[in-house]
């Protein structure tokens, strides 16, 4: 059996986790195989990059069922890089649970996360396969920084202490737009039901708890504690993202208030539950992020494009008919130069509930990447979250234990953190601020 199979491995992005894959300095410690509906385009696949000269290749076609069952079967890990994932993703995904298969894959479509949760959580729990949907740029980093933002914050302030506010800016450099990822946009215009669009708009709908409903979305946002101020607008992915990390805040708070509810009897979680109580963000927890930009002017420019562009492609399908022939195609994506030439940088400040002297704690954390961040950087995020799962699974946080459809940091926490620093692309920080001065932490 393999450890790994890529699905959709002749796609833009598939071809990028193909050549991560292969390249990988641990490459010698786990196997994997490419999979994809063309034979001719994955053997052009295999003559472009050397370095897969002896992976095994497998003709599937996600839209035959056989098919599916027959590949899941062959590997322990899934990476599914088919879009859009409304369409083609259930069977991957029920074929997962049925053999207790891992699954990861680069979706940003809460409406589809919302139906797999509702779906194939229990199944999965009982089948022991984690299944981790929005396992590239959406939602890892954001992911990522909440859950330092509170571990950082702990580790100064005690255990006891608890996230009031915690809030993102993103600064994005260079990112493009392949023709699969706006295949998929348009695919969730036109294909998804107004009423599931409904239900992903209110805060936790995602979560198996409700939490406290955090800021609405506004035209103008700003960074706490920020020198130079940092400001901005709405960012696109930000509901996916908010809907991600409230996820995580209601697992880790459930495990917390009830660990055999949600992590199993012990003998099921292999023994004692672990104590989660230092995951728990606290009760008050509440999430926001943005798109930073240079100034107002910039962001009520984004603003207005996004309701003139957003309006006129969702209520009039010419404009969707002329996007089609203008965009990139199926396959096609940033040159090689734009892929170096890309960065990430995503800061994150969160601020604790006051002690009970009355003082509360803030913490930066930060999150940089070196290359084009929606496909190189979520390129090697998705593999390091399927080698946490072939190469650390004795690491991984308990729920990965039990199974389950989670989150990054609830499948694969802290093992994850350390697999991006690792890569040389990514690094992360995290630090206390005290008055004008910094104490890292981690």
């Amino acid at each position: 059996m393999l450890d790994i199979l890529l699905l959709g491995a002749t796609g833009y992005t598939g071809r990028l986790i193909a050549r991560y894959l292969a390249t990988h300095p641990q490459r010698t410690g786990f196997s994997f195989g490419l999979a994809a509906r063309s034979d001719s385009k994955l053997k052009a696949l295999v003559r472009e990059y050397g370095d897969l000269a002896e992976v095994p290749t497998f003709v599937v076609d996600v839209t035959n069922g056989d098919d599916v069952d027959k590949a899941v079967q062959r590997a322990r890990v899934i990476i599914n890089a088919v879009g859009p994932y409304w369409r083609w993703g259930t069977p991957v995904v029920t074929a997962c649970v049925r053999h207790g298969r891992h699954y990861v894959d680069l979706t940003g479509e809460a409406p589809w996360v919302r139906d797999i949760i509702l779906g194939f959580d229990f199944a999965a729990s009982r089948t022991g396969s984690v299944i981790v949907p929005c396992a590239g740029l959406d939602s890892v980093p954001s992911d990522i920084l909440a859950y330092l933002g509170n571990k950082t914050l702990k580790a100064f302030a005690g255990p006891s202490a608890t996230v009031d506010m915690s809030t993102s800016a993103w600064k994005l450099h260079g990112t493009g737009i392949s023709g699969g990822t706006f295949s998929s946009i348009l695919a969730h215009l036109e294909e998804v039901p107004k009423h599931k669009f409904d239900a992903v708009r209110r805060d936790f709908a995602l979560s198996p708890i409700q939490g406290v409903n955090g800021p609405r979305p506004k035209a103008f946002y700003s960074l706490p504690i920020s020198k130079p101020p940092v400001q901005g607008a709405l960012y696109l992915m930000a509901l996916v993202n908010l809907q991600v990390v409230q996820r995580s805040w209601g697992l880790f708070e459930l495990a917390t208030r009830n660990p055999r509810l949600v992590l199993g009897t012990p003998r099921q979680s292999h023994g004692e539950h672990e104590d989660t109580t230092e995951l728990s963000y606290g009760s008050q927890f509440k999430y926001e992020e943005f798109l930073a930009l240079p100034s107002r002017l910039h962001s009520l420019l984004v603003v207005l494009f996004l309701v003139v562009v957003g309006g006129t492609m969702k209520l009039f399908p010419p404009a969707r008919w002329i996007a089609r022939r203008l965009m990139p195609q199926s396959g096609d994506g940033p040159t090689e130069r734009q892929l170096e030439a890309g960065a990430l940088q995503v800061t994150n400040i969160t601020s604790s509930l006051p002690n009970a002297q009355g003082r509360t704690t803030t913490v930066r954390t930060t999150l940089r990447g070196k290359g084009e961040p929606g496909y190189l950087l979520s390129s090697i995020m998705i593999v390091e979250c399927a080698l946490s799962l072939v190469l650390e699974a004795d690491h991984l946080p308990p729920f990965a234990k039990r199974g389950g459809v989670l989150t990054p940091m609830t499948a694969f926490g802290d093992v994850l953190i350390e697999r991006l620093k690792a890569s040389g692309r990514i690094t992360i920080e995290s630090e206390v601020i005290v008055a004008d001065t910094t104490r890292k932490q981690l």
